[in-house]
């Protein structure tokens, strides 16, 4: 073989070298673009519940390796973040059947506005704000949902159209009858009509700190709060009260007063009312009326449903004002992760806004906002130690729920075999 012939056949293995080398680099540079390309496409399915432009995907996808929490913040600007993925979560919190299928409303606007501006979530429970929908007529009103009704039929972008008010001047309602979310219109149509108003400490409980009365039953705690319409001896056995409705009972007719004031309709019930015209009462002057056929002996600000049944335990309490004493914060419910709870002492207060800054500031609030925003993202729920980590970010981060779905899309992203 010539010199020649052997020189070009090196080089021709050479040349073939160098080319199986550029392939497989830039394979592996084509694998790593499609692994992140399918990670930010993975983010965006799951924050904005659409497929991505590719433009968004591009930019995002170039984000994934140097900053992910970037590429996330892109898929939050996608209108469907707020308007589909944060709603749908949330409108179930507003409506007893605790389903999706209800009107967007005034609590659904204010709970979406706090995620969108990061507010502390805290003050969900107390603020006096509500968010209204901007260039949607007919306004706000107190009497109907046409505002909000209006704004979903349009499909208005609530990333950009919700505004933040003060809640009391919006509504007409006096500072101390607000407490954030529990006073809209929504939650007290929900919540506050007819019955006792036990509704909406359970309501509240089960919706932001996911925990039902029967999972802090305790009958361990004093009865002194217990209502006169609470029988002592259901079907004639007291045993039965002892040993079961005490245990909800005794806290939640504790905590209960907080709503003492506040009514759905007039102060006095009217069964025959249709209740959807009409608005949320807060009674600031004293009310005469009678209890079974007895007139009161005196004037009260005490809703009529406070004192209603009396006969069924005569010796139970009558509420007078709206104060509340928590006496689980004491007991197996100190488990809850009251604020300022060393040494463990039950608390009083007075007034819904205090109320719901108690509940907002347990460790079982900060965790059932990771686990709902968990399942909504994830479709499962998160492992004790994600749900650890993820609640101490939230809470680190002042309390700021778009930190919540950051953490939440990366763990279950991460835990994701194909990606």
């Amino acid at each position: 073989m010539s010199i020649a012939n052997l020189l070009n056949k090196q080089m021709g293995r050479f040349a073939l070298a160098a080319t199986t080398s550029i392939c497989v680099f830039t394979l592996a540079i084509s694998s790593a673009s499609a692994g992140d390309r399918e990670k930010a496409k993975y983010i965006h399915d799951r924050i904005a519940g659409v497929a991505p432009t590719n433009a968004v995907l591009a930019n995002m996808t170039s984000d994934i390796a140097a900053n992910i929490d970037n590429a996330i913040d892109t898929a939050m600007q996608n209108p469907n973040f707020l308007n589909v993925t944060v709603k749908n979560m949330v409108i179930p919190w507003t409506n007893k059947d605790e389903t999706v299928f209800f009107p967007f409303n005034d609590a659904a606007a204010t709970i979406i506005g706090y995620i969108r501006d990061g507010t502390d979530f805290r003050g969900i429970l107390s603020d006096d704000v509500i968010y209204t929908v901007n260039g949607v007529t007919p306004a706000y009103s107190t009497a109907n949902n046409n505002h909000y009704a209006q704004a979903e039929h349009q499909n208005v972008d609530l990333r950009t159209q919700l505004q933040s008010g003060v809640q009391s001047s919006v509504t007409g309602y006096p500072a101390e009858a607000v407490a954030g979310v529990m006073t809209t219109r929504a939650s007290a149509r929900a919540f506050f009509y007819a019955g006792t108003n036990r509704a909406m400490l359970r309501y509240t409980m089960l919706n932001y700190m996911c925990t039902d009365m029967e999972q802090i039953k305790d009958v361990t705690r004093p009865p002194d709060y217990v209502h006169q319409d609470v029988t002592r001896s259901p079907g004639g056995d007291s045993d039965v009260f002892l040993n079961n409705c005490v245990g909800c009972h005794a806290g939640m007719d504790g905590l209960g007063g907080a709503f003492a004031y506040h009514q759905w309709g007039p102060a006095i019930f009217d069964a025959n009312l249709d209740p959807e015209p009409q608005s949320m009462t807060y009674i600031t002057t004293p009310v005469i009326y009678n209890i079974d056929g007895v007139a009161i002996t005196s004037p009260t600000r005490v809703a009529h449903k406070f004192r209603q049944n009396p006969t069924n335990f005569e010796f139970g309490r009558i509420a007078a004002d709206n104060s509340w004493k928590n006496y689980w914060r004491t007991g197996i419910n100190a488990k809850l992760g009251w604020s300022n709870n060393t040494p463990q002492a039950s608390v009083n207060g007075a007034g819904a806004a205090a109320l719901g800054a108690e509940l907002a500031n347990t460790t079982a609030f900060a965790r059932c906002q990771v686990i709902k925003v968990y399942r909504h993202v994830c479709h499962n729920d998160p492992s004790e130690a994600s749900l650890t980590a993820i609640t101490a970010s939230f809470t680190g981060n002042n309390y700021d729920m778009r930190t919540v779905f950051r953490e939440s899309v990366k763990v279950c992203m991460n835990a994701n075999p194909n990606l």
